[in-house]
């Protein structure tokens, strides 16, 4: 377990009709009385109390009868084109305003209805049906869609809150839709066997085949079609999200591009993490770094290659080397595991604040104990963590290349507490699955291989290398560590039945706000390495163990 406990909308009325000059008269008349009476304070009280009445407004839950009539204000308007009038019925009119005049101009889509569906508290569905025509060519749209209504900010008026997301689910703040001819022909992914790759057979490939698009649809001999596609925006593109095809007006041919998954392992992956919406595994082969299969329950977010989660117990991995190597820890010997451990201002314990008394590295490595490491972070230099991972591990230099956009993995140089919870996977430190595998997949063959899912010489690209290995000595020690704990540690549940040469490794890592750990776990048998995580799945051992240990028995 890597832990650490220790102002009111006003209604307007016309002036009577009846002797219009006089009436402008009368009322600039009256203007001039009230100017000398003292109106200037009664204004004053005025404003006040409207304002307080707006702040009391927007403190009160929104009725039924006002998300309807704020929804449907939203809805009437885009659908009958009257992008100003739908903008001013959200909270962030310019935003609006921008995305839904490129729906129509753009996106090129036409003849829009929107139904919406029966409120959930302030969060209205609706479908959407329309037509996006280009040229002489269309195709009918049809997806769901949802919005939220809350008050905004100073009146507390009744406002559609706005993202992208409400124009299409797909849409990151920032992207747009656009339709034209795709500045990237579609490519036909292959399989290691030559058979071809779909999400629809795979659903966890499709992030996965917009990133094979991406990077090589213009180089595998394909030309383009004319589609509706998600052009990302700066954030999306920082996060290394691809553009989407979302609708095929006519066909491009599409070029050729062979992986290196295993159509058999990748199904058992998927059925591994069917049902499961937050669970996410990677399987390499560790000889090689070839990637085998990914998959990610819910098929969103690519956490398995992408993802940015502190990876808990998992890191004690890295961190074992460390003490190993400068001779802070070794197997056999006598190794400190307290209840607590304090460092940098900050207490640390253990799962359940156990202890072990006089027991080797070896059995707290196997227990998970917290305070065997946080103990020895007095010891350490803040940088040494970091340059263990990137050195040894090939983590946290932004440099591979594994045909598809992928993180890393972070391990930052820190100091003082946050230095001591880098070295139980906490603090700064982050991984994904593809991370962690590769970690197993470096011990188990004694050297890091870069991971890849598309094979170097497809476009001449360099793998990336660990600057050195660790000493036959320090190896041998950690697959010790890692063999006890697959057969008599926190692993040994879920590793049973696992034959042949293994190790493994448990974690869980605390998130603020969630009532449950993330469940990590990494493992290794034979020449094949993998890592699983379980978002809010409690302990690793329970939760992505047995997915891991399905998929290395798989491979058999």
């Amino acid at each position: 377990m890597g832990s650490r406990r220790a102002v009111a909308g006003r209604r307007r009325t016309r002036p009577g009709v009846i002797g219009g000059v006089a009436a402008v008269v009368v009322a600039c008349a009256g203007l001039g009385v009230w100017a000398m009476d003292g109106g200037e304070a009664d204004a004053e009280d005025t404003a006040r109390t409207k304002a307080a009445a707006a702040e009391e407004k927007a403190k009160s839950p929104l009725t039924a009868a006002e998300v309807t009539a704020a929804s449907q204000r939203f809805l009437t308007a885009w659908q009958r084109g009257d992008v100003a009038g739908a903008a001013a019925a959200t909270d962030d009119a310019v935003a609006a305003r921008t995305l839904l005049a490129g729906y129509a101009k753009d996106a090129r889509i036409k003849n829009v209805t929107l139904t919406p569906g029966a409120p959930a508290g302030t969060r209205v569905p609706f479908a959407v049906k329309a037509t996006v025509a280009y040229e002489e060519t269309s195709r009918p749209l049809a997806y769901d869609s949802a919005l939220t209504v809350v008050r905004r900010a100073g009146d507390g008026e009744p406002r559609v809150d706005w993202h992208a997301a409400v124009v299409h689910p797909e849409l990151k703040d920032g992207d747009t839709l656009v339709t034209g001819e795709a500045g990237t022909p579609p490519v036909k992914a292959l399989d290691r066997t030559g058979g071809e790759i779909s999400a629809a057979t795979y659903p966890s490939l499709g992030t996965v085949l917009d990133g094979l698009r991406e990077k090589y649809g213009k180089k595998a001999g394909g030309t383009a079609g004319i589609e509706l596609r998600v052009v990302r925006g700066k954030e999306s593109k920082a996060a290394k999200a691809s553009d989407k095809t979302l609708l095929e007006l006519s066909e491009g041919t599409p070029g050729t591009v062979r992986t290196t998954l295993d159509p058999g392992l990748q199904a058992a992956a998927e059925q591994q993490v069917a049902g499961k919406a937050r669970a996410s595994v990677v399987l390499l082969r560790a000889s090689t770094g070839e990637i085998l299969a990914v998959a990610n329950g819910g098929h969103g977010f690519n956490t398995a290659f992408q993802g940015s989660l502190a990876p808990g117990s998992t890191m004690k991995v890295v961190t074992a080397s460390l003490l190993v190597e400068k001779g802070l820890a070794s197997a056999d010997k006598q190794h400190p595991c307290p209840k607590y451990s304090s460092y940098g201002g900050w207490k640390f314990q253990n799962d359940d604040e156990f202890e072990i008394k006089k027991g080797t590295f070896k059995a707290s490595f196997a227990r998970s104990c917290n305070t065997a490491f946080i103990s020895q972070a007095p010891k350490l230099e803040n940088d040494d963590l970091t340059k263990q991972a990137q050195e040894v591990f090939g983590l946290g230099r932004n440099d591979w290349a594994i045909g598809v956009p992928s993180f890393d993995g972070a391990v930052p140089v820190q100091s003082a507490a946050p230095m001591a919870a880098s070295l139980i996977g906490q603090g700064g430190v982050r991984m994904n699955p593809l991370n962690m595998a590769s970690v197993s997949a470096t011990v188990r063959t004694g050297a890091f291989h870069q991971p890849y899912l598309v094979a170097p010489s497809v476009d001449g690209r360099t793998l990336a290398k660990a600057s050195r290995t660790m000493s036959a000595s320090t190896l041998g020690q950690l697959r010790e560590l890692m063999s006890y704990t697959a057969t008599n540690g926190t692993a040994a549940e879920a590793m049973a039945g696992v034959s042949g040469q293994t190790g493994a490794k448990t974690g869980s890592a605390e998130v603020d706000g969630q009532d449950k750990p993330n469940g990590w776990f990494t493992a290794y048998r034979g020449d094949l390495a993998a890592a699983g995580v379980v978002q809010q799945g409690g302990h690793g051992g329970d939760t992505a163990g047995p997915i891991v240990a399905a998929l290395l028995k798989a491979g058999g």
